[in-house]
């Protein structure tokens, strides 16, 4: 039953429309060098490599937990898609944005970077 719950709220949030959704307009090649430095560790820019953590090649628009060959925490496969505004809540908080997930990563608390990054992602196609 507590899975259950912790399922539906991993849902209910991705789900959900973040209300202080940054607007600040990105820089795709700022956004860049900051995925090298925030994300590029774990994640892989480049279409089927997973490393630690799922490619992010086509992230913007599909739906959470997802990639082939990646194991997904049951939080993550709740579902959803990863909107522009899901992105940017979630990359401020992984851990609060969606409960129940098993990334380490405490955010990046900047809009810009965020924003830049975001754009970077919407270049991943």
């Amino acid at each position: 039953m507590i899975k259950t719950v912790q399922i539906s709220l991993a849902a209910a949030v991705l789900l959900a429309a973040p209300a202080a959704h940054a607007d600040v307009t990105g820089d795709a090649v700022k956004g860049k060098g900051s995925f090298a430095t925030a994300c590029k560790v774990c994640h892989s820019p480049e279409a089927g490599k997973n490393l630690i953590g799922p490619s992010l090649f086509g992230v913007v628009g599909r739906t959470a937990g997802t990639v082939p060959g990646f194991k997904y925490s049951d939080a993550m496969k709740a579902g959803g898609k990863w909107t522009p505004e899901k992105l940017d809540t979630f990359l401020a908080d992984p851990r609060k944005s969606v409960p129940g997930n098993v990334m380490p990563y405490a955010g990046v608390k900047d809009a810009q970077k965020r924003a830049d990054i975001l754009a970077y992602l919407k270049t991943l196609k």
